[in-house]
């Protein structure tokens, strides 16, 4: 199974975000925490010696990361996370529903305010106090089984309509992916055109025994001129076996030389990534292991362990 994690990139604010979304779910545990050195940091991370430089929280399953770091990145609703709630999550999904939109509204704003939609009896978009896109959705009974927590990438600015595109790239990348539902517009609405993307999933790794903890990830074009796009301030990480597999996801995923720090690379739509290797967090505690990153782009796996 792809081991696929979104990560926010946070304002200082990395625990206050695992603090509001532990409070905002019902089943939510910590799996990992990391530290910044103490000592032997570069002028621009002095400042946060000692302190969290990464949390990761299972949300029903689920694992979404939190990087403490500083303003260079805000939140935009061009990425967030879509949340499906049906009866293979709670028994009660419209009290749920209701339960996290109070929690993430409360200095947050409403996209499109909670109510009855075609597409859905109960259904919210808001961005919370910390400028974090979240889709509330309750599941038609029919509908197949998600995952609670699913990454959701809306196309606009310089990705616009290249949505369809990126899930066939996306899909080629990984082991027994696919795609899954699709609808397009039937007519030209905004910046899209007709049969542009409206809405779309893909699974990125092969089916599981359970369909609830399987890699997906949402897509659209936007249907709406926007004035944002795809930034390093949500992007996903990607755990691998080995080398040669870092190596593979790297010569496709990476297109912007500029961009490639520290495992991180951002392809020809704009969305970010991580491509480390699968026990990153123990790599990380190796003395000198955060110093050994800061000088690479792609990850050398032998390197960061000193070896």
């Amino acid at each position: 199974m792809t081991q696929l994690t979104p990560h926010i990139w946070c304002n200082r604010t990395a625990e206050e975000a695992a603090d509001l979304y532990s409070r905002s779910f019902r089943q939510v545990r910590e799996i990992a925490r990391s530290h910044y050195p103490t000592e032997d940091l570069p002028d621009f991370q002095k400042s946060f010696a000692g302190q969290v430089v990464s949390l990761e929280l299972e949300v029903h399953g689920c694992p979404v990361g939190f990087i403490n770091a500083d303003d260079t990145f805000r939140p935009n609703p061009a990425a967030g996370f879509m949340v499906h709630i049906s009866t293979a999550h709670v028994d009660d999904p419209t009290a749920y529903i209701d339960e996290i939109h109070d929690q993430l509204i409360d200095g947050g704003t409403a996209l499109m305010p909670l109510g009855e939609y075609p597409f859905s009896p109960r259904y919210a978009w808001i961005e919370d106090r910390l400028g974090v896109s979240w889709q509330l959705f309750v599941s038609p009974d029919d509908a197949p089984p998600r995952p609670f927590l699913v990454p959701a990438l809306l196309f606009s600015g310089q990705a616009q309509n290249r949505c369809a595109e990126a899930v066939v790239t996306y899909t080629s990348l990984f082991p027994g992916a696919e795609a899954g539902a699709v609808a397009t517009y039937p007519e030209p609405t905004g910046p899209a055109r007709a049969g542009d993307v409206m809405f779309s999933e893909m699974r990125l790794g092969p089916e599981g025994d359970d369909p609830t903890r399987e890699p997906w990830v949402t897509a659209m074009d936007s249907g709406v001129e926007q004035p944002f796009t795809f930034t390093e301030w949500f992007s996903l990480m990607v755990r691998v076996r080995d080398q040669e597999e870092i190596d593979r996801l790297w010569d496709v995923l990476s297109t912007v030389p500029e961009k490639e720090a520290c495992g991180w690379c951002c392809d020809e739509y704009g969305v970010s990534w991580q491509i480390v290797p699968e026990d990153i967090d123990a790599i990380m505690e190796i003395p000198g292991a955060h110093q050994r990153m800061l000088q690479m782009k792609k990850l050398d796996i032998a390197a960061l362990r000193g070896e």
